[in-house]
Formats: C-alpha cells, structure tokens, sequence
C-alpha cells in the first residue's frame, strides 16, 4: 500500500465518521422531543450502518455510509396528563434515544475520527520528507 492509497482510506474513514457525528448531533438534541399532536409518536432515534465499497480506481476498499435507519425500539412512556402531546390515558411517549449511549458513541466516533487524522498528519509527514530528500 502507497502512501496515496492510505491518506485516500483514511479520508473516507473521516467522512464517514463525520455523518455518524451528524446523527447521533440529531439524536442528542431530539433526546427530549415530544409528538406534537396528542399520543402521536415522538422523535425515532436514527441509526447509521457502514459498508465496504471498492475504489476501482485505487484498487482498494474504502468504508462508505450504506444508509441512516430508523431505531424500532419501543419508545418509553411517562405518565403526564398536563402534556399537549398525552394520550387519552394522560401518557406521553418520549424519544428511544438514550443520551448516555449516544454520548459514548459520539466519544467513539470522535476517536476514530481523530485516528484517521493522525493517519493523514503522518502519511503527509512522509511525503513532505520523501520530497525534501529529491530535492
């Protein structure tokens, strides 16, 4: 593997990185939505899956997003006759999302971000070297 080939690998690892920051940024900031019309569903957590995808060109697997999903977890309910968006029973259904598993997965995706940075930072270190030992 050329240099070329792992700063091309290390960039598709951010961008995909990237997105899956974008939505768990989505999920954290609806973790307390609520439907708005009386027992409608509220926000549905959303879910990202990965692929390998070949570069034919580079003759290398690259990681892209296959697609952002909707979790079909239950959604919690929380007995609040006062809420515009409660059932007829007096419950509000609130988000699936889980602020502390997002925050761990966000913590994860940053690392794996920042590790294909170092990747890039060092790949780029070499070529400047390599560069500076032709001249």
């Amino acid at each position: 593997m050329d240099l070329m080939e792992s700063l091309m690998i290390s960039a598709a690892g951010m961008r995909v990185q990237g997105e899956r920051l974008r939505v768990i940024s989505e999920n954290v900031a609806n973790v307390d939505s609520v439907s708005e019309v009386p027992g409608g569903d509220p926000y549905r957590r959303k879910t990202i899956t990965f692929q390998n995808a070949l570069d034919r060109e580079l003759g290398v697997n690259l990681v892209k997003v296959k697609k952002v999903g909707l979790d079909p977890s239950e959604f919690t309910r929380r007995y609040d006759p006062n809420n515009p968006a409660a059932d007829r029973s007096g419950y509000v259904k609130l988000p699936n999302v889980n602020a502390l598993i997002e925050m761990n997965d966000m913590r994860e995706a940053q690392r794996s971000y920042e590790a294909n940075l170092k990747v890039i930072e060092v790949s780029r270190g070499m070529l400047q070297r390599t560069i500076d030992l032709l001249r």
